[in-house]
């Protein structure tokens, strides 16, 4: 009987049936998976949920950046791809109102709780009014520029000698990662948990991220009732989600308590969301809880998107050792002719690398889906696509900036002169364009932040070393919604001379 009242529960075994019918059968030319009875197009996307960005850009490449998905039977999957810029500009910008997070999307991500990823409304305005306060405080701006060259010089300057000197190939992805994990902890909570020393420590909260990554990604193509069947029984990438959780919560209360009394001047941003938290809602209001979800949302942004961007930005540039050269010379030559610590300002005349880090974030934009949906049936401007309520679109930004309509036939290569316009300066794209930090009302607070802290970084590592990718490293992105390498990026380091 269960069976029959939870039809998801049957519908998982057939899709299973035909994956495997799908092995004996010739395969189709065209990427447009093939709609059957009862599953719908699920067998396709399951057989190629290991490349899931490039399949689906295949797809939409062959429909025109918009493609309508059909799910199984009685689970309501019917969903609208799309990649196309004009959608993009309709959702997130024109009719903004009509596509809040939704309770779909919450129930997806519900690990994220109460945080600014996950809210609309009131919430949503409390969190961005707040972010933008803390975000324009100067002194924020000096204590983010201060303790990021401090990290580069005691954390990753010593870790990359290390690794230098004894010839052993390290994965620079971790690296960064441990990098970003710990930046971000010491801005969100005046804490650094030290991940990044020479000994590689392992902390699970730190870890905890690309097990949520995987597991989110993989709720959008299964059926509600699969994937909570899973989360009840503690198996497959839920039962990482719940351990993951768990390390979150771990990590993340003690430090809340700690910050309560905490006297010390130094800037940390839950001590603003706290004070401004209270003076809203009264402090017998105050609640841990929420400080928590706040401080996991920005873990997660300050964590994966700038570590993920600067990985791929160090394997685009080993496969294009022109732009190596023209970086170091940019560097040499608007830093007064050597190597040296500069300021966020200083950052600015760094055009030729800000173009580079443009286009490793428009190949390979860290969050690679945004997941929608009308509170009213609504109709995309692109081909005219019909949206009815409560009807999921996903929005795949990894496929935009792989479209020859929006940037031309050479849009798969690597050029950086793409974003330097013919005065020289840093050539703007509107948003809905190069979506890879969100675009509307909700784009990211923290653009020129995440710019800063990756110049510096990808500053100091490209004039102190030479990167060299192992040769036969497997190179792919992940199937998680933050586009990590899949097998991270193993390098050898070859230090420069002074």
């Amino acid at each position: 009987m269960a069976m029959f009242e939870n039809p998801e529960l049957f519908l998982f075994p057939l899709c299973i049936f035909i994956l495997c019918f799908l092995k004996i059968t010739t395969q189709k030319k065209s990427p447009v998976p093939t709609n059957w009875p009862l599953v719908g197009m699920l067998p396709g996307f399951l057989q190629n949920i290991h490349r899931i960005h490039d399949y689906t850009t295949e797809i939409l490449y062959q429909c025109g950046g918009t493609f309508e998905f059909k799910g199984p039977w009685f689970t309501k999957m019917d969903m609208v791809f799309t990649c196309d810029p004009a959608n993009i500009h309709h959702i997130f910008s024109k009719n903004f109102s009509n596509y809040p997070k939704g309770p779909e999307f919450r129930k997806i991500f519900d690990i994220l709780g109460d945080g600014i990823f996950n809210v609309d409304h009131e919430l949503w305005e409390f969190h961005r009014k707040t972010t933008l306060s803390i975000l324009s405080n100067i002194k924020f701006n000096s204590f983010l520029e201060r303790f990021v060259w401090e990290k580069v010089e005691n954390g990753l300057f010593p870790v990359l000698d290390y690794y230098s000197k004894q010839g052993i190939a390290v994965d620079l992805q971790d690296i960064l990662q441990r990098f970003t994990f710990d930046n971000i902890c010491k801005l969100v909570f005046n804490n650094d948990p030290g991940s990044l020393s020479v000994d590689l420590p392992y902390i699970p909260c730190e870890k905890a991220f690309n097990d949520v990554i995987e597991a989110l990604l993989h709720r959008h193509f299964l059926p509600e009732g699969v994937w909570k069947l899973q989360q009840c029984l503690k198996v497959g990438k839920e039962k990482k989600l719940v351990e993951a959780w768990k390390a979150f919560d771990e990590f993340i209360y003690p430090l809340i308590i700690a910050n309560e009394g905490d006297q010390n001047n130094d800037f940390n941003i839950l001590a603003t969301f706290r004070k401004e938290f209270e003076e809203k809602n009264g402090s017998s209001a105050y609640s841990r809880h929420f400080l928590r979800d706040t401080s996991l949302n920005l873990m997660l942004a300050g964590r994966d998107t700038t570590s993920t961007t600067l990985t791929w930005l160090f394997w685009l540039i080993s496969k294009n050792p022109l732009v190596e050269i023209k970086i170091c010379e940019e560097i040499e030559n608007k830093m007064d002719k050597k190597w040296r610590f500069f300021s966020a300002e200083e950052s600015r005349k760094l055009v030729y690398l800000h173009g580079a880090l443009s286009e490793s974030l428009r190949l390979f934009p860290p969050v690679a889906i945004e997941h929608k949906a009308p509170m009213q049936s609504d109709t995309l401007p692109s081909g005219h696509t019909l949206v009815d309520r409560d009807t999921k679109v996903l929005i795949f930004f990894y496929s935009t900036g792989r479209m020859e309509g929006v940037w031309g036939k050479d849009c798969l290569e690597f050029k950086p002169e793409r974003w330097i316009s013919a005065g020289g300066g840093v050539k703007y794209e509107p948003s809905y364009k190069f979506p890879a930090f969100n675009a509307g009302p909700r784009i990211c607070l923290g653009k020129e932040m995440a710019f800063i802290q990756m110049k510096m970084v990808a500053a100091a590592i490209i004039c102190r070393y030479h990167v060299e990718v192992v040769e036969g490293h497997p190179v792919a992105p992940s199937d998680s919604s933050v586009i990590q390498m899949k097998h991270g990026l193993t390098v050898k380091l070859c230090k420069r001379n002074a």
